[in-house]
């Protein structure tokens, strides 16, 4: 992971003030600012401090002075008041399968963004994956549609340490979202997508109790559509029954989860 941009010296202008000394307990998320290697407290050895990050890589640091980033200053780690060994228990996971971050303390957001096709499309990530983009900073936006996608990527001027991710929908050969990528060449800028019409077709027929999504007849809205032969009313309606239906990735097609975890495996790698 990368390290938030703070400058020559993290540290300038601090070192007479007095850095707080912060209780290393499990779940405290921090970032050690010569690696940018950011995770969850796990516990305390005689080593250091041990952290994970969200991919369940784990690493020792030791408790040096003002040596850690906590909400992006600096702090001193110091070893918690002793306590009585938690009985043993499987470890907690997130909507997303990741390893959950209890007690977490949300990230300063980074200057990397996520950008999704609609106020649909970032509801359900937010739903599934929204415990991991805490821990990472990381912040996702609707784009209303990809029409002006190359023109809105030049507005935000990607570049090391800011980049973007972009999930489209019906991104397949000869479609207009296909065309509209394929215009898109940005080292900083990485754009994934799913095969189906609309972001609610990546929930699984089964989530929604249903055989399988009705197919819609060309010039026919696709959500209008779906609607009139399941008998949901209007897309309102038919919004509140998929996202009641969703509550983990398992709810979700595999293409979508998949563009997911790489957008954020892209927005929150070095570079």
């Amino acid at each position: 992971m990368r390290s938030v941009n703070y400058g020559r010296d993290v540290l300038a202008g601090t070192r007479r003030a007095r850095v707080p000394e912060v209780p290393a307990e499990p779940g405290l998320v921090v970032e050690d600012p010569a690696s940018g290697f950011c995770g969850a407290v796990l516990r305390v050895d005689r080593e250091g401090v041990v952290l994970e990050d969200r991919h369940g890589r784990r690493r020792t640091f030791p408790m040096r002075p003002a040596a850690f980033l906590l909400d992006g200053k600096p702090a001193t780690l110091v070893r918690p008041a002793p306590a009585a060994p938690p009985a043993p228990a499987p470890a907690a996971r997130s909507a997303s399968g990741s390893v959950r971050v209890d007690g977490l303390r949300a990230r300063t957001a980074r200057a990397s963004r996520i950008w999704v096709e609609g106020v649909h499309d970032a509801a359900l990530v937010e739903r599934v994956w929204g415990h991991d983009l805490r821990v990472e900073g990381v912040v996702v936006e609707p784009l209303d549609g990809v029409d002006a996608l190359a023109a809105r990527i030049a507005e935000f001027a990607p570049g090391p340490g800011r980049r973007l991710g972009v999930l489209v929908d019906h991104l397949v050969p000869g479609s207009k979202e296909s065309r509209l990528v394929d215009r898109i060449d940005h080292p900083h800028v990485l754009v994934t997508g799913h095969p189906y019409v609309d972001v609610w077709q990546a929930v699984k027929p089964a989530a929604v109790r249903v055989a399988a999504w009705p197919e819609v007849p060309r010039g026919v809205p696709w959500k209008e559509g779906v609607c009139a032969a399941l008998g949901w009313g209007d897309p309102a309606e038919g919004w509140r029954r998929v996202s009641a239906a969703v509550s983990s990735f398992r709810d979700l097609e595999t293409p979508l989860v998949g563009a997911v975890e790489r957008l954020i495996d892209f927005v929150t790698e070095p570079g």
